[in-house]
């Protein structure tokens, strides 16, 4: 009695040039097909699937990577009309393997530093050629006025600077109160407590006023950025203004730089006055400085070039989170994962950019006695 249709194994015949199968290649015979093609013999030209009563997924995948074993083209492989689609669609992603684990260690270390450097470079490349291209844009708006969205302007105006501006008052007073009682500690030892104001009035009016506003909007507004522009990335709708005939650096890119241009330094001046409140009610209530002598002691050391040298730092900072923050959103890909990505890259990329060119002007107006 013969076996049933649906038990035919797998077999292989033919000569030293050309390869007939034959029965079911199939996932219920994977040991036997792999049992088959070890025994096929060396220098075979031609694999003649036309036999094979049966051909799944598995039966194709392990021929075509016996096939790539052997060094044999695709084209090596003949089969039945009705089981060309399924091995063309598998074709394409046969060598599709998963990711191999991470490795650990000195070497896959320095490799991944290496990887690290370079896409860093690439950002910054990027970063370079999107200001440029956002500074020629703006340029044209004087030329063409007409280009300029003064509602998307003033809407995220209204998001970056009034929303944020409680925030960034709360946190500039508690540093600053941290700031005198950390330095009235140092300072008790020589009774030279009254050096708390100038401690306080420099700190916040050349580093801490615009460095904690410019890292709170790098956090709170280059990450909304990013998920606004690449979320509408991801619906197509950048594609859809880039097919209207508009630009999307016009629309999406401009109006929020410009707003940051205009708040940033303003949300700077509130976080100075925020942290010199909160040394003065450090001096008044722990330190026995009363208001009126710490007021009056501020009115006399207070130098005007501190309040320009932060200022000065405000629009810098400004540019580089809207640019950032931006440049990230139209990176997004398609896809959540991407856009998560892309907002945790904005952020990262934005306070380190900030702290890297605070370091660098504090450097230099040092060496220029500024």
């Amino acid at each position: 009695m013969s076996k049933a249709p649906n038990h035919h194994p797998p077999a292989a015949t033919g000569d030293d040039r050309t390869l007939r199968l034959s029965g079911r290649w199939t996932l219920r015979f994977a040991g036997e097909i792999g049992d088959t093609l070890r025994s096929a013999p060396e220098g075979l030209e031609m694999i003649d699937a036309r036999g094979c009563e049966r051909l799944d997924t598995l039966g194709v995948l392990q021929l075509l990577r016996f096939a790539e074993r052997r060094g044999l083209d695709f084209t090596a492989l003949q089969l039945r009309d009705d089981q060309r689609p399924l091995v063309d669609a598998i074709e394409n992603v046969h060598d599709q393997r998963p990711r191999r684990k991470p490795e650990y260690g000195v070497h896959a270390a320095l490799g991944r530093l290496g990887f690290a450097v370079v896409d860093n470079a690439r950002e910054v490349v990027a970063l370079v050629g999107f200001l440029g291209e956002v500074l020629a844009k703006l340029l044209r708006l004087f030329k063409e006025p007409s280009r300029f969205r003064i509602t998307a302007t003033v809407h995220h105006m209204e998001q970056v600077g009034l929303d944020a501006a409680p925030l960034v008052a709360l946190l500039s007073f508690m540093v600053g109160a941290v700031i005198a009682f950390l330095g009235a500690m140092v300072l008790r030892d020589f009774g030279a407590t009254i050096f708390v104001v100038e401690l306080v009035n420099a700190a916040f009016l050349r580093e801490f006023g615009v460095l904690l506003t410019a890292i709170l909007l790098a956090g709170r507004t280059a990450s909304a950025f990013t998920a606004q522009i690449g979320m509408m990335v991801n619906r197509e709708e950048v594609d859809a203004i880039r097919v209207l005939g508009l630009d999307p650096v016009d629309l999406l890119v401009i109006p929020r730089v410009l707003a940051l241009l205009v708040m940033l330094p303003l949300l700077t001046f509130i976080a100075m006055i925020a942290g010199l409140l909160g040394g003065m009610a450090v001096g008044a209530f722990s330190l026995d400085i009363p208001a009126v002598a710490y007021m009056a002691r501020m009115h006399e050391m207070m130098e005007v070039r501190h309040f320009w040298v932060g200022m000065s730092k405000a629009p810098v900072f400004a540019l580089v989170v809207g640019l950032i923050g931006c440049l990230e959103g139209l990176q997004v890909q398609g896809t959540a994962q991407s856009l998560g990505e892309r907002t945790t890259s904005s952020v990262v990329q934005a306070i380190s950019m900030v702290i890297v060119i605070d370091a660098l002007a504090a450097l230099w107006f040092m060496q220029m006695d500024i």
